[in-house]
């Protein structure tokens, strides 16, 4: 059964984690080129559907991993 509330915050998280890490990652490497936004979208076109899928995998191993770590702090 697809979760939507899921589906709809990896689509907003991937969005603003790929276009993020991909504008500062493009500008880094190329400078401000003429080219720079084709070259940036090129990159962020392959870069958001990974992060979309990442996210659905990874999301409920990193919650679980994030719970395990704060009782750990939590009872030290």
């Amino acid at each position: 059964m697809i979760n939507l509330p899921n589906v709809i915050f990896s689509l907003v998280m991937g969005f603003l984690m790929s276009s993020s890490i991909t504008f500062v990652t493009t500008f880094v490497r190329d400078g401000s080129t003429v080219n720079f936004f084709f070259a940036w979208i090129e990159v962020w076109s392959i870069a958001y559907p990974v992060a979309i899928v990442c996210i659905l995998v990874y999301r409920p191993l990193a919650s679980n991993l994030t719970e395990e770590i704060v009782k750990k702090i939590k009872s030290s």
